[in-house]
């Protein structure tokens, strides 16, 4: 579903992504992990195609990212970390609206929105604005918005940041309905290990911009010992940085999102 080779980007002196290569298959879900500044969502840009690749190649679903973007943008849905919902319109206008961006055909808007209230929980909300919904309601819309058009792949940046407990596993829930369901092809960022455990089939590990290990959350702990956790794989792979590593901008991208969904 995903395929790269050799994928960089550069910001004037700045590698942030060096070299990737990386293979997603179809109906998997795949984790990446790694500190602030490690290069997660500027690979993810480069394959919802909002930044071009400074070298390399990335296709999705068989699609080239730079010379066949709206082809790739037909087969994605994408969730940002940021706030995507608009307050001001209710669970349905936001669908509503979603659905004819995705050039769904008149006739079949009201069923795909009808299934994607339902799956998602939000049928009873459907008629209250966005801005009163919870932050764990307002992330199942967002999905619902993402998945309308039935996408192949489901790419999520840090879909449960700002969350509590009880939404996050509801998150987690519909992310697993989603595979079952329609066998999507789910790509995720996320900072939490539990969530990494829970949900991911395999993962990628990011530092300084170059995917350092890939494989399953089992493997991985394998590597280090019989007791070890995914917090030990992310130590041995960020070391000394993590402390260090985060920008300001970086931090308060997280700190408002997780306001906007608290």
């Amino acid at each position: 579903m995903i395929e790269t080779e050799g994928l960089s980007r550069r910001f004037g002196e700045h590698l942030a992504v060096d070299d990737v290569s990386l293979v997603v298959r179809s109906g998997e879900i795949f984790g990446l992990i790694g500190p602030n500044g490690a290069g997660k969502s500027t690979l993810i840009k480069m394959l919802t195609t909002l930044l071009p690749p400074t070298a390399g190649v990335a296709r999705v679903a068989g699609f080239d990212v730079v010379r066949q973007a709206s082809l790739v943008r037909r087969h994605i849905g994408y969730v940002p970390q940021l706030l995507s919902a608009d307050g001001a319109l209710t669970g349905y206008e936001n669908l509503l609206l979603s659905a004819r961006l995705y050039l769904i055909p008149r006739a079949e808007r009201e069923s795909h929105i009808a299934e994607a209230l339902e799956r998602t929980g939000l049928t009873e909300a459907a008629h209250r604005l966005a801005q009163t919904y919870s932050g764990g309601m307002l992330r199942r819309l967002e999905i619902a918005q993402s998945t309308l058009h039935r996408p192949e792949l489901l790419i999520m940046d840090e879909p449960t940041v700002g969350l509590d407990p009880v939404a996050r596993t509801g998150v987690w829930e519909h992310v697993r309905k989603l595979r079952e369901s329609f066998g999507t092809t789910i790509l995720l960022t996320t900072h939490l290990m539990e969530e990494v455990d829970a949900l991911c089939d395999r993962l990628g590990v990011l530092h300084r911009g170059r995917l350092e290990e890939v494989g399953t959350p089992e493997e991985l702990k394998a590597e280090i010992g019989p007791e070890a956790t995914l917090d030990d794989v992310f130590a041995r792979v960020a070391g000394g940085d993590i402390e260090t590593i985060g920008r300001y901008a970086d931090t308060r991208a997280t700190r408002r999102s997780a306001i906007e969904h608290g």
